[in-house]
C-alpha cells in the first residue's frame, strides 16, 4: 500500500506554490499598469548598490550565485541521482533527471521568447550574456533544489527530515536569487518570476511522480 506521505501534497510545497501563484498575479497586474522594469525594480537595485554592505559581501554573493549555475546544479543532480540509484529508488531518480533536464530547457525557451535586456542601472559584478527574464539562476535553482525536496518527500518517512529538506531548498533558492539582484545582473522581477516558475515546476513533477508511483504500484513497479 502507498504510504500517506507519498500520496499527500506536502504542506510546505502547497504553501510555496500558493506564494508562487500570487507572485505571478502581481507580476501580471504590474505589467498591465506599469512598464517593466517596475519602479520597485529600480528602487531595490539602486538602494542595494548605494548600501553596498560589508566589504566581504560581494565575494559571498559571487559564491552564492555559483550555487545556481549550470555546473553546480548538474553535479548536484548527478550525485543525488546516483545515490537514489544505489538505493534502488528507480522512479525517483528517473523523475528527478527528467524534471531538472526539461526545466532547464523550458527556462531557456522562455528567456529567448521574452528577450528582456539585462539591467544597466548599476554595474554588473559578474559577467552575463543571456536574456534577463526570468532569472535563469533563480529558476534553475528552484527547479533543482525544490524538486529534490518535493520528490524526496515521497520517499523520506520522517516528517522532520522532509521539513528540513524543504527549508534547505528554500534557503538555497532564496540565496541564489537574491545574489543575482545584489550583483546587478537581474531585476528583482526577473528573480521573482524565476522563483515562481521553479516552484510550480516542482509542484508539477511532484504530482507526476505521485501519479506514476500509484500507476505502477510502487517505487520499482
Amino acid at each position: 500500500m502507498t504510504e500517506p506521505h507519498r500520496r499527500r501534497l506536502p504542506r510546505e510545497l502547497a504553501g510555496l506554490a500558493t506564494l508562487a501563484l500570487a507572485a505571478i498575479v502581481v507580476l501580471c497586474l504590474g505589467a498591465l499598469v506599469d512598464r517593466m522594469p517596475f519602479a520597485a525594480d529600480r528602487a531595490i537595485m539602486t538602494g542595494l548598490r548605494a548600501w553596498g554592505g560589508p566589504p566581504w559581501l560581494p565575494q559571498v554573493a559571487v559564491n552564492l550565485t555559483a550555487l545556481g549555475g549550470g555546473t553546480v546544479l548538474t553535479l548536484v543532480v548527478a550525485l543525488v541521482a546516483g545515490f537514489l540509484l544505489v538505493q534502488r529508488l528507480w522512479l525517483t531518480a528517473t523523475m528527478l533527471l527528467l524534471a531538472t533536464a526539461s526545466g532547464g530547457y523550458a527556462v531557456d525557451l522562455v528567456k529567448q521568447f521574452v528577450g528582456r535586456a539585462r539591467p544597466t542601472l548599476v554595474d554588473h559584478l559578474v559577467p552575463v550574456s543571456s536574456a534577463s527574464f526570468p532569472s535563469g539562476h533563480a529558476a534553475s535553482s528552484a527547479v533543482v533544489y525544490l524538486t529534490l525536496a518535493a520528490l524526496a518527500a515521497q520517499v523520506v518517512r520522517q516528517r522532520r527530515a522532509r521539513r528540513y529538506l524543504f527549508a534547505a531548498a528554500v534557503f538555497l533558492t532564496g540565496a541564489v536569487g537574491s545574489s543575482r539582484v545584489y550583483l546587478g545582473v537581474h531585476w528583482p522581477s526577473d528573480v521573482l518570476a524565476g522563483w515562481s516558475f521553479g516552484t510550480l515546476w516542482a509542484l508539477g513533477w511532484w504530482w507526476a511522480t505521485a501519479f506514476t508511483r500509484a500507476a505502477i504500484g510502487g517505487e520499482r513497479g
